[in-house]
């Protein structure tokens, strides 16, 4: 077995709403400089992994979708996995790859995200698209449970039906957050601290879909979701895409131009039955000190991270389930500027899913990207000094109190 298993080459689109734009177009941009920063050439890449969760609903292309958009760039021959694992997908291919090298299957994979979320013409087709994230044939029941958290903090105002531009995951983590203000406090005011920051931060980052700054008053002033979420505490519809070329220690001494970011723990965890307030047992906080038991660090070792704040939130909730505060006060730590570039420890330096974007498919890839420049001292205006040790969390779909899958990758040079 090889021991370690490093990233050696990153790229990255845009993200935004491209309707003229294909699978295949942005897959071959991010793979293109995936391959040029490792200094690769296609022929290097013995094995890839693919992923992509809108790609079969709204477009027909479905079970060869990686084999698709990698030929068009004469990719053939090698093993190609397509992988689909909700908003959790890009990371689960890299850890598919990391156990291919790991198990000497192979010396060099490819790992991409590619998706295409916005089709105007197909507006009820994207839409629907998010509700395969659930067990759709027990959502009347879920959907009671959430409508059950801590109603009565919902202000009289906007129960009224048509209040707010309803999804089902905007609903699900709104429910969430107004449990956790319950329980412990959290204000609204804190969840528009989270965006506030990811918003500034994404003015710092040239690929992300909005790259405005917004202020907690601009943020809480904005159009409401779902009670407590305004607009701008909500990621956004998505395209994008983003690659990395990973490897084993053998072949470490072919790739002198960037610094190969070692993968140093990693940890897929799927959701349990359990008490919604039984917040010590998330998956979230199990996969996190999994992936560190791995890495042999622990929470106060950790740098910058990048985390799944599909809402503001979620954001609030990783932090907690990551260790870098005690469970409960997420919100204050936040509303601190502990998690501001400069502070304590950065989160979501290149803007978050709120504002970088949230290609479902590309956003656990992108997030390996962002914190590759970080460990490499690449990351301009938005560079974590000094930053040594990284984490990613990444969860995706939902059962009735959590998410159904989340990985945590730690990362270190």
């Amino acid at each position: 077995m090889t021991d370690d298993v490093y990233i050696a080459g990153i790229g990255m689109t845009a993200l935004g709403k491209f309707p003229q734009r294909s699978v295949k177009q942005l897959t071959q941009e991010a793979v293109a400089q995936a391959l040029s920063d490792a200094g690769l050439a296609r022929e290097d890449i013995q094995a890839a992994w693919f992923s992509n969760t809108r790609q079969a609903l709204l477009e027909g292309q479905n079970t060869i979708r990686g084999q698709c958009a990698l030929r068009a760039m004469g990719f053939e021959g090698i093993p190609i996995a397509n992988i689909e694992n909700a908003c959790a997908s890009g990371s689960t291919a890299l850890l598919q790859a990391y156990a291919h090298i790991r198990a000497g299957l192979c010396d060099i994979a490819l790992v991409v995200g590619a998706e295409k979320m916005f089709f105007p013409e197909k507006k009820a087709a994207m839409l629907q698209a998010f509700m395969g994230g659930t067990d759709i044939h027990t959502i009347e029941d879920t959907r009671a449970g959430l409508a059950a958290m801590a109603p009565e903090l919902i202000p009289a105002s906007v129960r009224q039906p048509g209040a707010g531009e309803h999804s089902f995951f905007m609903d699900m983590y709104a429910a969430f957050a107004r449990l956790h203000m319950q329980t412990f406090g959290t204000t609204q005011r804190q969840l528009a601290a989270v965006a506030a920051k990811n918003h500034w931060h994404s003015t710092m980052n040239p690929l992300s879909q909005y790259q405005h700054d917004m202020t907690v008053d601009e943020v809480l002033a904005d159009k409401l979701i779902s009670w407590p979420f305004t607009r701008s505490m909500c990621a956004p519809i998505s395209d994008g895409a983003a690659a990395a070329v990973i490897c084993g220690e053998r072949v470490l001494s072919r790739f002198r131009e960037n610094p190969p970011v070692r993968i140093a723990g990693i940890s897929l965890v799927s959701g349990t039955r359990r008490e919604p307030t039984d917040y010590a047992n998330h998956l979230g906080r199990r996969a996190a000190f999994a992936a560190y038991e791995q890495a042999g660090i622990g929470p106060q070792d950790v740098d910058v991270v990048e985390l799944h704040d599909a809402s503001a939130f979620a954001e609030i909730q990783q932090v907690e389930n990551l260790g870098l505060c005690d469970i409960g006060e997420g919100g204050a730590f936040a509303e601190s500027g502990a998690t501001r570039l400069g502070g304590k420890v950065p989160v979501n330096p290149s803007g978050g899913l709120v504002s970088k974007g949230h290609p479902v498919g590309a956003t656990g890839v992108a997030q390996l990207v962002e914190l590759t420049q970080q460990l490499r001292g690449q990351a301009g205006k938005r560079q974590v000094e000094g930053a040594r040790v990284a984490v990613a969390e990444n969860g995706g779909g939902f059962y009735e109190v959590e998410e159904a899958a989340t990985v945590v990758t730690v990362l270190s040079r």
